[in-house]
């Protein structure tokens, strides 16, 4: 009848039966033909509008289906990830004006029922053409309300496009419009619409040819130029992500396609990319996936061609008088990994760190998630003035941070290992798991820096002081790397969900906090759950959802099935993903009474007798005296003769939260009560030879996302640790000075 079945799955079946059967009632419902031949019935396929995905989406609340994104991947597929798009490009850098000119070839197969008669494109090199752009309208915003990277300001000639000069289905030319799905200002172009001269049908596959020219601009966020450095990223026409109803929250097949926000990153399709670059031959290329064979020479220019399988997206750098440091790495599960840092000469004191660092991050995250199942690694340090190219993902290349010096025994080396650890981190939660960072930013900047901190833990890799005059005050605190994410983590005042989208946010610093609130409070989760539950929850939820793309319901799902622990984690995810609350409980006040005989009317033995105050006191009179004979026991630290009632407050500004509260006795003994319920406010009452001394609230420091720890504890008499926690919390404040390098 027209329509493909084979390759079709099994939705896409029963809908094209549907049109089927709507064509031939179609044709018998049609008036008689004049003729006497019977008209044979035809089927018409007649594309439905694909509607866009929602503006203001965040993260969904409902697992997605088991076959979402075509079921687990178990290893014994063809193909490592269900291939949706490939791409081939051909591309020459103009390394005087940062141009590039790209003839691509996009393929997209149709994994709908649905036939397609419309496409979208990000073009997401038009947010740095203008002011009119989504990117510079928020950063406006956003920026006056918190910090934030990207505030270059551009001069003439520092501006950045991309121009499509022609997008042709077979012989057809296609015309395209600008879009803005998220209601952002008509002068936005970063997301266009092209509609096909011909549908693709369900399970068929769409072929575009495309010429292009992307202008690079002066670095001003992710990608760019400085000088002979060129990172180019977010560079070529990339096809937007068609969701079908269970994958993400999707009710119906929807395309999802955001504008370039100016916290958003990016969500794309699985795939294979062959791309050729043209260079100036001195200049030096590292890209995404493996060179094939030798670059070939020809009139001053090298062209290097690189292929890779099963990723998701494809940058490069071309830098004139970089060096490049090469290593390899393999283990059980992987192929043979060839590691490599490029770097320019100033930072050459960088390049034997960020190896290593990125040896040390194969281990654990193959060790911890997954083998790491690509043939490379490229880790790129760019130069001065160049920081905001340091600190991008992209698969199996990412960009890194560079000092002149390293000094170990400062912030230095801690900087550069969290830096590499991090980026190479988002090739397992950006790059494999891929998840949504237009809409769920917390599962991939969010849970990444989780797991990084994980990994510094382990090799109990803490934060020293960030500056030399500290220690030459005699100050030198150091900090556990979970206690220092709290201090960003703005805790005492979430404006945000984090599980909001990426740019719907109060400002650039709300948006921040979704990196070291969600570490903070996967950080607590794990403290409920259990270490090892915790560790095998996260390695199940990348066997489930590596090369697919997971939502946040589907990690709280995960997490539930592993733990068996509903309560804790649904706790964590209605309070702090899906809503905005805090915790701050505090030790109110602490209050000692000397257990007295009672004065009063009594009776005893049958008969009443009265015991009047003044009987009590002399008898309390004597039987102190008789002690004194005995010892001393003014601080009431030794059994004396009457016992002690200690009455401990406690108080709940924020959301419940399962409390240990600690009471530790004159004599030196302590007790552990639980508070585990709704109430506002409780007291705790303890009775025994020795006075309350001091009472605390999680006293093993598991519950982080305390907004306010100094309040956690009370003692009767003054007690130092506070100020030494004051100090502590100081390091911690200068060390969110730092925190713009490592978590932007």
């Amino acid at each position: 009848m027209g329509i493909r079945m084979e390759g079709m799955p099994r939705r896409g079946w029963l809908l094209a039966c549907s049109l089927m059967v709507s064509s031939v009632a179609a044709a018998q419902n049609a008036p008689a033909p004049t003729t006497s031949t019977p008209a044979p019935a035809t089927s018409v396929v007649v594309p439905v509008a694909i509607p866009l995905a929602k503006a203001h989406a965040s993260a969904p609340h409902e697992a997605s289906a088991p076959d979402a994104w075509g079921g687990i991947r178990t290893g014994k597929e063809a193909t490592l990830s269900d291939r949706v798009v490939g791409y081939r490009i051909d591309a020459e850098l103009d390394a005087a004006k940062h141009t590039v000119t790209g003839s691509e070839q996009l393929t997209w197969r149709n994994r709908s029922n649905q036939p397609v008669s419309r496409i979208y494109l990000h073009l997401y090199l038009n947010a740095f053409q203008n002011e009119g752009s989504t990117f510079f309208t928020e950063r406006n915003v956003l920026t006056a309300h918190g910090h934030s990277r990207g505030n270059a300001a551009l001069k003439k000639g520092e501006w950045g496009w991309i121009d499509l000069k022609s997008v042709q289905q077979g012989n057809a030319a296609l015309k395209w419009s600008f879009v803005h799905p998220d209601d952002g200002p008509a002068t936005d172009q970063t997301v266009a619409s092209i509609d096909l001269a011909e549908p693709v049908l369900p399970g068929a596959t769409l072929t575009l040819d495309i010429d292009f020219i992307s202008q690079l601009p002066r670095v001003v966020e992710r990608t760019g130029w400085w000088g002979d450095f060129n990172l180019v990223a977010q560079w070529f026409p990339k096809i937007a992500v068609l969701e079908l109803p269970g994958e993400r929250g999707a009710t119906q097949v929807q395309w999802n396609a955001h504008e370039f926000h100016f916290n958003s990153e990016f969500y794309a399709d699985f795939g294979s990319y062959d791309v050729r670059v043209t260079v100036p031959s001195d200049y030096t290329v590292g890209a995404v996936g493996a060179q094939q064979d030798e670059p070939t020479e020809q009139d001053g220019k090298t062209t290097y061609h690189f292929v890779q399988d099963d990723v998701h997206d494809f940058a490069w750098v071309a830098a004139k008088g970089y060096r490049t440091l090469d290593d390899h790495w393999q283990g059980p599960g992987s192929p043979k990994v060839a590691v490599r840092v490029i770097y320019p000469p100033e930072y050459v004191a960088s390049a034997k760190p960020v190896l290593k660092a990125t040896l040390d991050s194969l281990t654990y995250f193959s060790n911890t998630l997954g083998p790491y199942p690509y043939h490379t690694v490229t880790a790129v340090v760019p130069p001065f003035n160049a920081q905001e190219a340091g600190g991008m993902e992209y698969p199996t290349f990412f960009t890194a941070e560079g000092d002149k010096e390293i000094d170990k025994d400062t912030m230095d080396q801690w900087n550069i290992d969290f830096v590499t650890i991090h980026e190479f981190g988002h090739g397992y939660f950006y790059g494999l798991l891929a998840s949504n960072e237009f809409e769920e930013p917390m599962l991939d900047e969010g849970i990444n820096e989780y797991w990084d901190e994980r990994m510094l833990r382990e090799r109990n890799q803490r934060i020293l002081t960030p500056g030399t005059w500290l220690r030459r005050a005699g100050i030198t605190p150091s900090m556990d790397v979970f206690v220092s994410e709290r201090v960003d983590a703005g805790l005492s005042h979430p404006f945000d969900p984090l599980g909001q989208n990426s740019w719907d946010r109060f400002s650039s610093s709300s948006y921040g906090t979704g990196y070291s609130r969600t570490a903070t409070a996967m950080h607590d989760l794990e403290e409920r759950l259990g270490h090892d539950v915790m560790a095998r929850a996260m390695r199940e939820y990348y066997r489930r959802w590596h090369f697919r793309h997971p939502s946040v319901a589907d990690l709280r799902a995960t997490l539930i099935d592993v733990s068996g622990n509903a309560r804790a984690v649904n706790e964590v995810f209605d309070q702090f993903v899906y809503g905005t609350s805090h915790i701050d409980d505090r030790i109110e006040s602490i209050d000692n009474q000397e257990v007295l005989p009672l004065a009063g009317s009594w009776v005893k033995q049958g008969e009443r007798s009265e015991f009047t105050a003044d009987d009590r006191d002399k008898q309390v009179q004597k039987q102190r005296d008789a002690w004194d004979k005995q010892s001393s026991d003014t601080d009431g630290k030794k059994t004396g003769t009457f016992p002690w009632r200690g009455t401990v407050t406690v108080v709940r500004e924020g959301a419940r939260v399962p409390q240990i509260l600690r009471v530790t006795f004159a004599d030196g003994s302590h007790e552990d009560v639980h508070w585990d319920d709704d109430r506002r406010w409780a007291r705790f009452v303890f009775t025994g030879p020795s006075k309350v001394a001091s009472a605390e609230l999680d006293p093993e420091q598991k519950i982080l996302l305390d907004a306010d720890k100094l309040n956690d504890s009370r003692s009767v008499k003054t007690d130092p640790s506070a100020s030494r926690r004051w100090t502590a919390d100081f390091a911690a404040l200068m060390q969110s000075l730092y925190a713009l390098l490592v978590t932007l």
